[in-house]
């Protein structure tokens, strides 16, 4: 899995931390950081619910290695 986020979309809603902040922070402004790019499998189906959760769809996942 891959997952990448749109800092421009973002709203600082911070519903992606909440749902896992191993991979997903904000930086001083509120706005989405992507802390690793592959998550582990393990972390996958918090990875999808941060994605479905953020209101402004800022997030992108997808199968396989980063930007696959």
């Amino acid at each position: 899995m891959w997952v990448s986020a749109d800092r421009e979309r973002c709203i600082s809603g911070g519903r992606c931390m909440a749902a896992t902040s191993e991979v997903f922070d904000q930086d001083e402004d509120g706005i989405v950081v992507v802390l690793t790019s592959n998550p582990a499998p393990e972390q996958e189906e918090r990875v999808r619910k941060a994605a479905y959760l953020c209101p402004s769809r800022a997030i992108r996942i997808g199968d396989g290695p980063a930007g696959g």
